[in-house]
């Protein structure tokens, strides 16, 4: 990476985090190469548009990654036209995606065959803190390299935690996400549970929330839900279905049995199938709502 104050980054993967971190980044006076396959996608995270991966590997001293899965940041990082065919000794490599950590180390190696750094950083908060530069960042990969590359991760994160070495950062992520869909799915059914007891919403949220059953769910997610906003644009049923599969991966690759999958494997399996998989994980109360008779919890329940 060359000694510049503000090196020159690239950004592949530009969807709903992706796209959110590059605005912060231009916002902050960092110039980006964007690119993804998506068209003007580039354009309205505020970067300037690249036609290749290979393109903005061959550009830049900075590559961020906020990619859907390891299969995808395997093409990326490893397929024909790749960036690990076009990187250069200095460069670094930042993968914000929610990634197989075995397929990270295998990539951070190759990259340092190339003499490249990668950090492996899982990004949690979500939509709304992506906006604001309020992100937690789990970070796998070495210390001097993070130290080195921390104002680049500084305007859309407002907690960097180094987990250990390369992969320690998406380890830390899948068992984060796992938490994650456990609450949400969860509360997800006692709501509607809650809405047919004939319970106020709103009451049995502020109870729980004083109560032994206080999760991320009931404090950031069900205050909004209950009024009708899905806080859109974060994690969907079909890849938080994915990070629940990973995570089962990752618990058998270490020895570890998992006792509390199957239910939220379950409910957003179950959102996906009912038309839910694209839209926002909150969703899932809405799937648990069309089996137990169309609630809504957003709605009034109606008095028999």
């Amino acid at each position: 990476m060359t000694g510049t104050a503000h090196p020159r980054i690239g950004f592949i993967g530009l969807g709903n985090m992706g796209g959110r971190i590059s605005r912060r980044l231009g916002e902050a006076g960092h110039a980006v190469l964007g690119y993804d396959p998506a068209a003007g996608a580039a354009e309205g995270a505020g970067a300037t548009p690249a036609e290749s991966v290979a393109e903005v590997a061959r550009g830049t001293d900075v590559i961020l990654l906020s990619l859907p899965d390891s299969r995808v940041v395997e093409a990326v990082m490893l397929g024909a036209g790749g960036v690990l065919a076009h990187a250069r000794p200095g460069q670094a490599v930042v993968d914000l995606s929610t990634a197989a950590p075995d397929s990270t180390r295998a990539i951070a190696a190759a990259l340092a065959e190339r003499g490249c750094d990668h950090l492996d950083a899982g990004v949690s908060g979500g939509a709304a803190a992506a906006e604001r530069g309020a992100l937690t960042l789990m970070v796998g990969g070495e210390q001097d390299v993070l130290d080195r590359l921390r104002p680049t991760l500084d305007p859309f994160a407002a907690k960097v935690v180094h987990m250990g070495p390369s992969g320690a950062g998406h380890s830390a992520k899948l068992l984060n996400n796992f938490l994650n869909a456990v609450s949400l799915a969860a509360t997800s059914e006692v709501m509607v549970a809650g809405h047919k007891a004939g319970l106020d919403l709103r009451a049995l949220l502020d109870v729980l929330n004083s109560s032994s059953g206080a999760n991320w769910a009931t404090a950031h997610r069900f205050p909004h839900i209950i009024e009708g906003d899905y806080l859109e644009g974060g994690l969907t049923s079909a890849l938080m279905t994915k990070d629940l599969v990973l995570y089962l991966d990752h618990l058998h690759s270490l020895g570890v049995p998992s006792l509390n999958a199957a239910g939220p494997l379950a409910s957003f399996g179950l959102a996906a199938n009912l038309g839910y998989a694209d839209r926002i994980s909150n969703h899932v109360v809405d799937a648990i709502g069309d089996i137990a008779g169309g609630v809504r919890v957003h709605e009034k329940r109606s008095t028999p």
